[in-house]
């Protein structure tokens, strides 16, 4: 613990911890994976809580069986990965795979993106809820409640891997990432992790357990991308842009993710200030 105590105030220890959890010959476990799994997993779990809450809808009346959501999970595991990594390919690093395509398969060197993932499971969302015949807004509410917690768990992956770290800083808490050069830079990771994870997380629970806003759908949807938009945006004023694409439009600070994030707020906006009651059967 001494050599804690000889390091600058304007830094902190960067932890060594391996992102490999446990290696058996060429299979290997690592923390990123892991955070997607969780994440997946305690979304279905959360879902599965809510849907059978019947305090939490008009009526007492539930929305879809609990069934649905264990056979939604496939759907949306395939949502996330497909999307995900589209998005990444699309969005962020294309010529690259134009020029090696075979890399795009190569999940396991990184490489997803958030904004691509989400439009992933709104698709596999709409087909579900079309199949099922699931009113597709009141599904939507219920699976990105849960969400948060994966995207923290993924964003404190990130840390581990040292990636995505931030803009170089001197701040008190500022960490000198093994792979981030010189510097010390602002933890972007654990910023994402709190506010997309945490207090998102706390947000869409008071609205729909306290100001019980699943009788109202598409409102908690709403909430959800309109908060990770805001949190996105405001972190990447700290968090150092991909080096392939860089600041955009010649400036010093717009960033790729600010521009996908944008129209994620606009639309949270408008569903959550057009959301109306859920309508109620008529009587026959």
């Amino acid at each position: 613990m001494s050599e804690y105590f000889l390091l600058p105030l304007a830094s902190l220890p960067f932890p060594n911890i391996d992102p490999v959890i446990v290696q058996i010959g060429p299979l290997a476990v690592h923390w990123y994976g892991v955070g997607y799994i969780v994440g997946i997993l305690f979304a279905w779990w959360y879902a599965k809580r809510l849907v059978t809450s019947p305090r939490l809808w008009p009526d007492g009346k539930l929305p879809m069986k609990p069934e649905d959501l264990d056979d939604f999970i496939v759907w949306a595991a395939i949502g996330v990965v497909l999307g995900g990594r589209t998005g990444y390919v699309l969005f962020y690093d294309l010529p690259r795979y134009i020029a090696h395509p075979l890399d795009i398969f190569a999940v396991w060197q990184g490489g997803m993106s958030f904004h691509g993932g989400l439009l992933g499971v709104i698709l596999a969302m709409t087909l579900f809820s079309l199949k099922r015949r699931i009113y597709t807004w009141t599904l939507f509410d219920v699976v990105s409640a849960g969400v948060p917690v994966g995207l923290g768990l993924v964003r404190v992956a990130n840390f581990i891997n040292s990636e995505l770290w931030g803009r170089p800083s001197d701040v008190p808490w500022a960490i000198e990432f093994p792979n981030g050069g010189p510097f010390t830079r602002h933890p972007s990771q654990l910023y994402e992790a709190l506010l997309e994870g945490l207090v998102l997380f706390l947000v869409l629970r008071f609205l729909t357990h306290s100001r019980l806003k699943l009788k109202t759908p598409r409102f908690v949807g709403g909430a959800f991308i309109c908060g990770y938009g805001l949190s996105r945006i405001f972190v990447e004023f700290f968090r150092e842009p991909d080096q392939q694409l860089g600041y955009l439009l010649g400036t010093n600070w717009l960033t790729m993710g600010m521009i996908l994030s944008t129209p994620m707020v606009l639309a949270g906006i408008w569903a959550m200030v057009t959301a109306k009651p859920a309508p109620q059967p008529q009587a026959a």
